[in-house]
């Protein structure tokens, strides 16, 4: 076995473009983080969740598709609510169920929690207040409230005017900040839809929900089937549309220089929150090449304005997934060539978080995880006599319970609590060594529940903190135990 001698302190910081990943909505099921991690290789910035909140609503909390069945429906947001998994938390609501039991799921990964809801404007602030508060605990939380709000499909837009959707929102927003000023709002609308128009859609509604958010947002699918499930996409048809991926590109960057002139030419972060180009409409492999192409522009132009964006999604009932659903198995899922694309694509550097190490550390030693985009860390040097055969960190007696992220060769590897063995050696599959080098095994910790502690101090909303007693030990070996 391998003694460990030197560790580092070691900050993980955020990337110039940050990658979330949509995990589950009215097309798909929730896929669990370690599928997503073995598959991927690496934790996003976030994971967003799709969630709706009806509960003054006939047949609420059931899913409306199951409340509301009927043959009569011929789109997919044709039922009396909004046909995404329920929320079940809010006023009179429980922690016990989704999505918060995703939402834990999500954290204890290493990722931060990007919840996406529905909701019906006429609620009181006394149903606000409630799901404010139930995020309280999940430390740097991205909420995106109402989203495509200028659009016409989602039933908070059949129920109120433009206007009223737009106070709703800031209304939201101001009890959001009271109650729960770890989570960050987003505001996702059409934004600038022509080159031929310099305002974006519904401006005079929404202008002080663009100056009241915390981040700015469009959708942007450059190809999408809106006609899914009932029709199908064929040349001709009026369910389906493709745009070029520069004009993709130029009317998102439009639409924030528009949100940052109607916010007195103060910058905010902006993000598409929902990007994909829909196989039912480019195929599988203009697909994967128009994603490539999108993210080669951020990078060619250094896109300094342009904070993140959110893949949709991870698994699909359509063609708008990394993977799309087995019809004959829900719980297995088809590659697509878009994963292969997409998984190069977020291990770039410049969709990658920032690691930097600092001075040698003495044990015991207390790791802060503030989230994705900052956390501090170890970093445990490694020499590579040649490509392993071995890489096993082994964990036993009082660091058995920890709760770890871990990283070496580009690759990461979940550790839950009780685990006592990671076998590592998989990181050495797809990039295998040619000569001797040193690397680095780079160790996070968030909280094992998902979920933050109040007890550890004044900072506890947004920090959690681990104490780490003695490093783990390494069994490195180079050859195979009998030749």
């Amino acid at each position: 076995m391998n003694n460990v001698l030197k560790a580092y302190n070691l900050h993980m910081g955020p990337a110039k473009c940050a990658v979330d990943l949509g995990d589950g909505s009215e097309r798909g099921l929730y896929v669990n983080q370690d599928y997503i991690l073995h598959k991927l290789g690496r934790p996003h910035r976030a994971i967003n969740l799709m969630f709706c909140y009806y509960p003054l609503d006939e047949g609420f909390p059931e899913r409306a598709s199951i409340a509301h069945k009927s043959d009569k429906v011929t789109f997919a947001w044709g039922y009396p609510y909004d046909d995404y998994f329920p929320y079940k938390g809010g006023l009179h609501g429980t922690l016990d169920d989704e999505p918060f039991t995703l939402m834990r799921d999500v954290r204890r990964h290493g990722q931060d929690v990007l919840l996406t809801l529905t909701i019906d404007p006429h609620v009181s602030d006394e149903h606000l207040i409630a799901i404010a508060k139930d995020l309280t605990t999940f430390g740097r939380v991205l909420f995106r409230i109402n989203h495509e709000a200028t659009g016409n499909w989602f039933s908070f837009n059949k129920r109120c005017t433009y206007q009223e959707v737009a106070d709703f929102y800031v209304r939201f927003h101001n009890i959001v900040k009271e109650y729960a000023p770890n989570v960050s709002t987003i505001l996702c609308l059409d934004g600038v839809t022509s080159f031929t128009e310099d305002e974006i859609e519904k401006e005079e509604e929404f202008k002080e929900a663009v100056k009241v958010t915390d981040i700015w947002s469009v959708d942007k699918y450059m190809a999408l089937h809106w006609g899914w499930p009932y029709d199908v996409a064929e040349k001709g048809g009026t369910s389906h549309k493709r745009d070029t991926v520069e004009q993709t590109y130029r009317l998102t960057k439009k639409s924030y220089e528009r949100y940052k002139f109607l916010n007195n030419g103060e910058s905010k972060p902006m993000v598409m929150s929902e990007l994909n180009a829909d196989g039912d409409v480019t195929g599988p492999y203009d697909q994967a090449d128009m994603v490539k192409e999108f993210c080669n522009m951020l990078k060619t132009e250094s896109s300094d304005w342009f904070s993140g964006f959110t893949f949709y999604q991870f698994r699909d009932d359509g063609r708008l997934g990394l993977e799309i659903t087995d019809p004959n198995n829900k719980d297995v899922g088809i590659e697509q060539p878009v994963l292969k694309t997409y998984k190069e694509i977020i291990h770039d550097d410049y969709f990658s978080p920032v690691m930097t190490q600092t001075e040698e550390i003495s044990l015991p030693v207390t790791l802060r995880w503030g989230g994705s985009e900052d956390a501090t860390g170890l970093s445990i040097p490694l020499h590579f006599a040649e490509n392993p055969v071995f890489l096993e960190v082994r964990f036993e007696d009082e660091i058995k319970d920890l709760n770890l992220m871990m990283e070496i060769n580009g690759k990461w590897f979940y550790k839950a609590p009780g685990v006592t063995v990671v076998d590592m050696i998989s990181a050495f599959f797809e990039k295998p060594l040619n000569k001797a080098c040193d690397m680095t095994l780079k160790l996070f910790a968030p909280p094992a529940s998902g979920e933050n502690d109040s007890s550890q101090g004044k900072d506890w909303a947004i920090n959690y903190y681990t104490t780490i007693p003695k490093l783990p030990q390494v069994r490195l070996r180079f050859a195979p135990i009998e030749p």
